[in-house]
């Protein structure tokens, strides 16, 4: 089952107030109703509700993100949409496969289906931010699909999951709860920090390295407790090696002993 209410929809810096309107249509069309604009490229969303028939309420409800960290924050697994199929070092899934793996990590919490922008789509460094990618097979004509379209095919393939309706999820067990990709994110954070002052990581590019290991973590399914654990050990850890004098989430001072 995929509940309606634990998939998000996320818009990665669209630039049409009309394919905002289109890709809310769409949603209502098939029970689902969360949409977050991650740093959009437009904040005149006049011209949405025109082609939002229907889907007014999703626009009502749409949050807006400053960027695509902040916009996953919350769920539990994301998969990015791309149109090209050769990208280093990952595999891209199938809609079909995409959409079932939707389904069964939501079983977790809340999960992300991103779409980025109507020109350049997603790039590799905002693919990295999500778990898994998908491709949508068309042809060589014409790979690209308009925003709206490509939502349409993908959230299509969503409900026929066994979509629960929108005004209830299932239950997450707290013991069961996925680890959210904000606590993900703050943990390769510190990741960062200790790894840094190892000199594991290269620090003039850490990222590469670092982003795989948090998608590591991700497809690890850790459980929000077991991610905060993880997040507690490098603290002590940055601590221990001298660094740490401040949490990457909060910058508040450690309480560990202050850096001679």
């Amino acid at each position: 089952m995929l509940p309606a209410v634990n998939l998000t929809v996320i818009l990665h810096q669209t630039k049409s107030p009309e394919n905002m309107g289109a890709v809310a249509r769409v949603m209502a069309n098939f029970g689902f109703s969360r949409l977050i604009l991650s740093d959009p490229a437009t904040y005149d969303f006049r011209g949405a509700e025109r082609l939002a028939v229907k889907g007014g309420a999703v626009l009502e409800a749409m949050a807006v993100a400053q960027n695509l960290p902040e916009a996953l924050k919350d769920c539990v697994y994301a998969v990015g949409t791309t149109s090209r199929t050769q990208i280093e070092g990952r595999t891209a899934l199938t809609p079909e496969e995409a959409a079932a793996r939707l389904a069964d990590q939501s079983r977790r919490g809340r999960v992300a289906l991103v779409l980025g922008s109507e020109q350049r789509g997603l790039s590799n460094e905002e693919l990295a931010f999500c778990t898994d990618l998908l491709v949508i097979p068309t042809s060589e004509v014409q790979p690209s699909m308009n925003l709206a379209q490509a939502a349409a095919v993908l959230l299509y393939l969503c409900a026929r999951e066994g979509r629960e309706p929108a005004r209830k999820a299932l239950p997450v067990e707290p013991e069961a709860q996925g680890a959210r990709m904000g606590t993900v994110r703050a943990l390769g954070d510190r990741m960062r920090q200790v790894m840094l002052e190892a000199q594991f990581l290269n620090p003039q590019a850490p990222d590469h390295v670092l982003r795989e290991l948090e998608r590591s973590l991700l497809r690890a399914e850790l459980t929000q407790r077991e991610a905060e654990l993880w997040l507690t050990a490098f603290k002590h850890l940055g601590r221990a090696m001298g660094g740490g004098k401040g949490t990457p989430e909060t910058g508040a001072p450690s309480r560990g002993k202050p850096n001679g």
